[in-house]
C-alpha cells in the first residue's frame, strides 16, 4: 500500500512541479522584496549626497560672503566685523552656524613679498596671529598690496550615513582685493 502511494505521487510530481513553474502568484511581491533594500539604498543614499553637496555649497558661499563684504569697507570696528560674521548665519541657513569655524583676515604682502597676517577676527574658531607668515598662491602675490582671506570650515554630520562615514569637515577659502581702499583697517571700538 506504501510502496503504491509512493508510485501515485512519483507520477503526480511532475505535473505538480509544472504546475508550480506556471503559476505566478505572489512573483510581484517576491520581486518587491528582493528590490526594496536595493531601492531604498539609492534613495536615502542619493538624498544624502544631495544633503552633502548642499552643505558644502553653504560653505563655499560663506567664505565668499564674508571676504566680500570685508573686502568692500575701508575700516572696520568691532561693530561692523560682528555684523560681517553674523550674516554667516544666515548664508549657512539651514545648517546650525555653532558646527561652522569662519576667519576673516588682513593679509599684507611686503615688497619681499612676504605675506602676514595684518588682523584677524573669527566666529567659533580660533583668529589667526598678528604677524604670522601665511602661505599665499602665487597669483595672489603681488609686493605691497594687501589681501582679505576668508575661511570656512564645517563639521557635517550626515543623518543617515554617519555610521559609515563619521563627521566630515568640510572647508573653503576664498582670497580677495580690497575694493575701496588699498587696505582695510581694523579699529579696536
Amino acid at each position: 500500500m506504501i510502496a503504491a502511494a509512493k508510485r501515485i505521487a512519483l507520477s503526480l510530481l511532475p505535473a505538480r512541479l509544472t504546475d508550480f513553474a506556471r503559476d505566478r502568484r505572489g512573483v510581484s511581491a517576491v520581486e518587491f522584496a528582493i528590490m526594496l533594500p536595493l531601492m531604498l539604498t539609492i534613495y536615502l543614499g542619493t538624498e544624502e549626497v544631495a544633503q552633502g553637496v548642499g552643505a558644502h555649497r553653504k560653505v563655499t558661499l560663506t567664505a565668499r560672503a564674508v571676504a566680500d563684504l570685508t573686502a568692500q569697507a575701508s575700516n572696520l570696528d568691532n561693530a561692523g566685523m560682528n555684523n560681517v560674521l553674523n550674516a554667516s548665519a544666515a548664508i549657512l541657513a539651514p545648517y546650525p552656524v555653532s558646527k561652522a569655524k569662519i576667519t576673516v583676515s588682513l593679509i599684507k604682502i611686503d615688497g619681499n613679498g612676504i605675506a602676514k597676517i595684518e588682523w584677524s577676527d573669527t566666529k567659533n574658531g580660533t583668529a589667526r596671529a598678528k604677524g604670522s607668515v601665511v602661505t599665499v598662491p602665487s597669483a595672489f602675490v603681488v609686493n605691497n598690496t594687501s589681501l582679505i582671506w576668508g575661511e570656512v570650515e564645517y563639521a557635517y554630520t550626515p543623518t543617515i550615513g554617519y555610521v559609515i562615514s563619521g563627521t566630515m569637515n568640510l572647508k573653503d577659502q576664498i582670497y580677495m582685493r580690497p575694493r575701496l581702499t588699498d587696505t582695510v583697517t581694523r579699529s579696536n571700538s
